[in-house]
Parts: structure tokens; C-alpha cells; sequence
């Protein structure tokens, strides 16, 4: 059975390209957006849009941050499900560990809210803080790691080097060494495969490591860094305010904008 382990990130295409007034055909390449169905048994639990590749960490990552499992051992394998041979793998089955049971009514509640979700947000706060306390005596990050890893993360940017479309997570060391950098279409799937291959490797938590992202920082990623216990988040763009709002009470370290020798401290402290 095929098993993708790097990610499918391009796909060509034809188009019309103008100029002003003049068009002509052309072609291009877009980044590829497959559907992934998780089960867990016969049960489906959720469906996600993904790049393709990967699958194995993005689904124990997300598997991770809902507060399914918290360690490699609760997993027995992961599978795909194909109906024929040839078809795509975008099914795949969780097998979990005798023992392992698992709250559906909290998951059909969705208790972790996106920003498209109508929870308020100290709804959604307290809905986390209930299996994923805060952080305490993390480390400080410094300036100069955290300028050079933002850097490193989009000098690595491979997809998005080909196609302008996909996000990325990248783990980072404490002195700025890489440690594993995923990209996908959804900047929460690049999380969750970051947090998966860390969970499969047996290294949760990763309290002495920083998480960078390629964009915008979301109440949803700073939640899943979180129940990777992850203590600093690194972004180049923006966060949101309610990412402001978890990251001060989560005593993580949040930081936006990390470009042209500046950067804005939101929550937590920076050393020099």
C-alpha cells in the first residue's frame, strides 16, 4: 500500500496570464489541497484539508493537541484505509492502545474553537486550560536566536519556494539549531505534523524548544503549542488578539512580526 512520506506539494496547471491588455496561455504550478479522513477505529472523528505527505504525524499531531493521547505509547499504529489499490490514501485509521478511551461527546462539541467558530473566547480558553495547564520557569529566548531561526525557517520554505501556498512549522533548538520543519496548505496541519513527528519520536514535551511559523498566529496554534509544551511561538506576521490573550495566561512566550532586525514581545519576555 502506498505510504507518502514527504509532502505532495505542487500540482501544474494551465492558465490565462495577462499583461495589461495582452493575455496569453501559460502554465504554473498550485500548491495541492486533498481531503484526509481520521478514524479512529470504524468511528470517523474528523476530516481534514492537507497537503498530502506526512499523514502519520499530522494525524498523531492532531491526535496530540485535541488531548487524545499524550504519549507515543497510547498509538498502536496508524493506517491508511484505501477502498481500491490505486486510490489515493486520504483515509486513515488510528488504532489506540487497550485502555485508551476516548471523550466523543467533548469532541463533537467541538471544544477547541477555531476563529471561524462561534465559542467566545474564554470559552474556548477554559475549555483547554482543563487538560493543559500552564507553563512555569521556561526558559528565555533570545533576540538573536530568534532573528536568525525566523530567517532559517523561510530559507527552508521548499513548498512555498515552489509554490507560494503553503505554511510552515519549523522546531527549534534553544541556540537555533532546526530540529524538524513541515509545511502543509493549513498552517495548523504544519503544526500538527511538527508535534506529531516530535510524539511518534518519543520527545513530548518540548519545553526546551521554540516553535516559528511562516504567518498569521492564531488562538488555534498557540492551543497546540501548548499541549506540546511548547514555551515560545515565533511568527513573521501577526498574531491574533485572542493568541495574545492564551499566550499571558498560558505563561508562554509569544512573538509577532520577526523580520528587518524587529520584532514585538505580546506575551512573555525576550533576553538580548
Amino acid at each position: 500500500m502506498i505510504r507518502p512520506s514527504t509532502a505532495v506539494f505542487a500540482r501544474p496547471v494551465t492558465l490565462t496570464r495577462w499583461e495589461g491588455v495582452v493575455h496569453s496561455d501559460a502554465r504554473d504550478v498550485v500548491a495541492v489541497e486533498e481531503p484526509l479522513e481520521i478514524r479512529i477505529g470504524e468511528r470517523g472523528l474528523a476530516v481534514v484539508m492537507r497537503t498530502p505527505g506526512n499523514d502519520r504525524e499530522l494525524v498523531a499531531g492532531f491526535l496530540a493537541t485535541e488531548g487524545i493521547v499524550r504519549q507515543r505509547s497510547e498509538i498502536l499504529d496508524l493506517v491508511y484505509c484505501s477502498p481500491e489499490a490505486d486510490a489515493e490514501p486520504n483515509v486513515m485509521t488510528v488504532h489506540l492502545a487497550p485502555g485508551v478511551s476516548v471523550d466523543w461527546e467533548r469532541l463533537t462539541r467541538h471544544t477547541f474553537a477555531s476563529s471561524s467558530c462561534g465559542l467566545c473566547g474564554k470559552v474556548s480558553i477554559d475549555a483547554v486550560r482543563s487538560i493543559a495547564p500552564s507553563l512555569v520557569g521556561t526558559s528565555v529566548p533570545s533576540r538573536v536566536v530568534l532573528e536568525k531561526i525566523t530567517h532559517g525557517l523561510r530559507e527552508r520554505q521548499q513548498g512555498f519556494a515552489l509554490t507560494g501556498g503553503v505554511h510552515a512549522s519549523g522546531l527549534f533548538s534553544a541556540d537555533g539549531g532546526l530540529i524538524v520543519l513541515r509545511e502543509d496548505v493549513g498552517r495548523h496541519n504544519a503544526l500538527d505534523k511538527v508535534i506529531g513527528w516530535a510524539l511518534l519520536a518519543d520527545r513530548l514535551p518540548l519545553a526546551e524548544c521554540i516553535l516559528v511559523v511562516s504567518g498569521r498566529v492564531s488562538f488555534e496554534l498557540m492551543q497546540k503549542a501548548l499541549m506540546a509544551g511548547i514555551p515560545t511561538v515565533a511568527a513573521v506576521s501577526a498574531p491574533t488578539s485572542l493568541a495574545v490573550d492564551f499566550a499571558r495566561e498560558s505563561g508562554q512566550t509569544l512573538v509577532g512580526f520577526v523580520r528587518d532586525n524587529r520584532m514585538n514581545v505580546y506575551a512573555g519576555t525576550i533576553g538580548r
